[in-house]
């Protein structure tokens, strides 16, 4: 590159971060701001992360830690709502045959480790702090921030998430659309018992599984059709997941006595976006959930907004001029594998909406964890 070139990053979970993180490691100056005071180091119950996930994370050299604060597994089951297992099949290693098909991890473990990182690359780091006014030429965006201040940058890279107010800001009109479906979660401690994530259709909800996140730990889940969030006071919560995860048996059981902190339950509706056209506008551009989003069937969320920053990073290291050219080829490289994953995860959960007994469930999961192999 002919200069020196600087860049902001507005958001700092998993796409901001590991971005951050790659851009700094190939030298470029690298702020990152972040609206909420805590970094989110709180937010969550747990995350399932498949190999192509942890490929990226590997990149970013957190691999080990990863590895170490999560759960391993590689096969998921398939139960009766009574607990008995119907069937196991072995996951894909999308990541390579060097790396675990899956890991569950307590997502605010993970998000420590990234914030870590960040931290000891040498990035700039501002909490509590949003992007006020993007002011773009040919050369560069000129950034006012809500504490006041000023500064300007080669590009800007918006990672602030489903709600992305960047998005709006730039012009780009798209917005997350509810599917129909919604979930409830909890951590919870891991019974002795489970080793992989299994999941049973049927029952009250659509479905109830869980994914152990370490030697102690795990995330359970109840899936159900979407409910006027006003009608479900937050002090209900633990009632509400209860209610639905009382009619499973099996390890559901133990699960379910642990289930009685109302701030522990997180519910929260599948929403589908996916920006057409182009992720940028100028010298600002989209990355993660700021630019597509999914219902989380096929546990592919976090995936690709890492695989985001990865392709992101690595184009703008190689490329000795930041044009439009370039901003729209990234686009190009993605929308090709950010699409299916969109368009399958939601169609897994409209066959279910609908009832439909002859869906190719397996076939489509099969199809699209395939392509996922492929490097990003």
């Amino acid at each position: 590159m002919s200069k020196a070139r600087t860049v902001l990053v507005i958001g700092g979970g998993a796409a901001g971060n590991a971005v951050t993180v790659l851009l700094r490691r190939a030298g470029l100056a690298v702020d990152l701001i972040e609206a909420k005071d805590d970094w989110n180091a709180t937010a969550g119950s747990g995350i399932t992360l498949q190999g192509n996930a942890l490929r990226v994370l590997r990149e970013l050299g957190v691999w080990e830690r990863v590895e170490a604060s999560g759960f391993g597994f590689g096969s998921v089951g398939i139960t009766a709502p009574d607990g008995t297992v119907l069937h196991v099949q072995n996951d894909l290693r999308t990541g390579g045959d060097d790396l675990p098909a899956t890991v569950g991890m307590q997502r605010p473990r993970l998000q420590r480790i990234l914030i870590d990182a960040v931290r000891a690359s040498g990035a700039d780091i501002r909490l509590g702090t949003r992007a006020e006014t993007l002011d773009q030429d040919v050369d560069g965006v000129t950034v006012r921030f809500t504490d006041g201040t000023e500064a300007r940058y080669d590009l800007v890279i918006a990672a602030d998430g489903l709600s992305s107010t960047t998005r709006a800001a730039i012009g780009v009109n798209a917005k997350p659309e509810p599917t129909g479906m919604a979930i409830w979660r909890v951590a919870a401690p891991r019974p002795t018992g489970v080793t992989r994530t299994d999941l049973a259709y049927g029952g009250p909800a659509y479905i109830a599984g869980y994914c152990p996140t370490s030697d102690t730990t795990l995330y359970a889940y109840v899936v159900e059709a979407n409910r006027d969030r006003a009608s479900i006071p937050p002090e209900t919560y633990a009632e509400e997941m209860r209610r639905l995860a009382s009619a499973y048996g099996g390890h559901w059981t133990e699960i379910t006595a642990h289930i009685t902190d109302p701030a522990t339950v997180n519910y929260t509706w599948f929403d589908r976006m996916l920006v057409e056209g182009s992720w940028h506008r100028g010298r600002v551009v989209l990355i993660g959930d700021a630019a597509h989003c999914c219902p989380p069937t096929l546990a592919q969320g976090a995936a690709l907004s890492l695989e985001d920053a990865w392709v992101l990073a690595q184009m703008l290291t190689a490329a000795d001029t930041w044009d439009d050219a370039l901003l729209q080829a990234y686009y190009e490289r993605r929308i090709s594998r950010v699409r299916p994953v969109v368009e399958a995860s939601v169609q897994i959960g409209r066959w279910q909406l609908d009832g439909a007994r002859d869906a190719d469930v397996p076939g489509l999961m099969a199809r699209t964890m395939t392509m996922l192999r492929e490097l990003p």
